[in-house]
């Protein structure tokens, strides 16, 4: 661990993908002491969509709410909803694609269409409808956006396992006894955990965009305010071209996110490449 993350901090991409990461925490962490108030209340009709001031730093929407204040918070929705997500579709795609992979024959065939049958679906169609019948509510997007993406990390899981299932030191654990349980999570498991780390980041982006379009289309929770839910109520409002002030924060925070976490993916895929340390004379 200490050699990945040394390696990680010497890629270009790893440093300022964490770097913006790390700002994003901070900011959602410590909310409530960099001037903010509370996102949800109004201000009084001299307030309403005011222009970016010293009261106000990035203005007010058409409730009189403090732009700021959102995007602060809102990041807290973001992340939350990405981080979640991932970990659920990581680790339940990661499990279903060792036990295909592993076991083979029947147990593989099985699984393996009924991956094949969730990636046949289109995405966003399904996380529309799957929002709809389900409701408007954080846990039901965190379901949806954990439906959709959880078959790539179990097709990608599993073909990994097929390869390491034929490797040399298995087989070798395999004659002195050792059961399926030990050979699978003991074995095989720490050595797709590289393939896990990669694969969530990019679960992470994933979630964060599925949130973002759900909630501009008026499926993300009402209660709670995010970037996505910023920009469908500046559309409904009808003055987005008015105020550019309540429409750019938020897509600037999602754009800065999402690259941020691709950059981060980007370094943890060429630093757990085994010709990256002497590709870079490490």
């Amino acid at each position: 661990m200490k050699d990945f993350v040394k390696l990680l901090f010497s890629h270009g991409m790893g440093r300022m993908g964490i770097f913006i990461i790390t700002l994003f925490l901070f900011a959602s962490l410590f909310a409530p002491y960099l001037h903010t108030i509370d996102p949800h209340k109004s201000s009084s009709f001299e307030n309403m969509l005011s222009p970016p001031s010293t009261q106000f730093w990035l203005g007010t929407d058409d409730l009189g709410r403090d732009i700021w204040s959102q995007i602060i918070y809102g990041s807290r929705i973001s992340l939350t909803i990405g981080f979640v997500a991932a970990i659920v579709s990581v680790v339940f795609g990661t499990f279903v694609g060792l036990l295909g992979g592993f076991y083979g024959g029947i147990v593989d065939d099985v699984l393996s269409k009924i991956v094949d049958f969730f990636m046949m679906l289109p995405e966003l169609p399904l996380m529309i409808i799957l929002a709809a019948v389900l409701g408007p509510t954080i846990w039901n997007i965190i379901f949806v956006v954990s439906v959709v993406n959880w078959p790539t990390t179990a097709r990608i899981v599993r073909s990994q396992v097929l390869s390491l299932k034929e490797r040399p030191f298995i087989e070798a654990s395999r004659s002195i006894g050792a059961s399926d349980s030990f050979l699978m999570f003991k074995e095989i498991l720490p050595n797709v955990v590289p393939l896990m780390f990669a694969q969530s980041v990019l679960m992470i982006t994933l979630a964060i965009y599925a949130e973002t379009i759900l909630s501009f289309l008026g499926l993300g929770d009402p209660s709670l305010i995010s970037w996505g839910q910023m920009l469908h109520f500046a559309f409904e409002s009808g003055v987005m071209a008015r105020s550019l002030w309540w429409v750019m924060p938020p897509i600037f925070a999602i754009c800065s996110l999402i690259v941020s976490f691709t950059f981060l993916g980007t370094a943890i895929t060429d630093v757990t490449n085994p010709g990256y340390k002497e590709a870079r004379g490490l």
